[in-house]
């Protein structure tokens, strides 16, 4: 038996992780430094997309070209109904 005595103080006070877990509770892992979340919720390094991400959602509904077509439909709808409402 060794008689060193631990200093666990500082990392039981350091700040602890902010994500929720599965089971509706707060997770009570040390959050990585300069950041609010541990090392499993998202607070290590290189975790989560790059900024500026060129390939998040380049294809779909929130294209710039499908974007664009429906505010395009949706303008000529609006015409479209104009025009009826002149006509009855």
């Amino acid at each position: 038996m060794s008689d060193h005595i631990r200093n666990t103080s500082p990392m039981l006070a350091s700040p602890r992780c902010g994500a929720k877990t599965r089971t509706s509770g707060a997770c009570r892992s040390p959050a990585v430094h300069g950041r609010k979340r541990c090392r499993m919720h998202g607070g290590a390094k290189g975790s989560g997309a790059p900024r500026a991400n060129q390939n998040a959602r380049k294809h779909g509904l929130f294209t710039r070209d499908a974007i664009a077509e429906r505010r395009r439909i949706q303008a000529l709808l609006g015409e479209a109904r104009k025009l009826l409402e002149e006509i009855e």
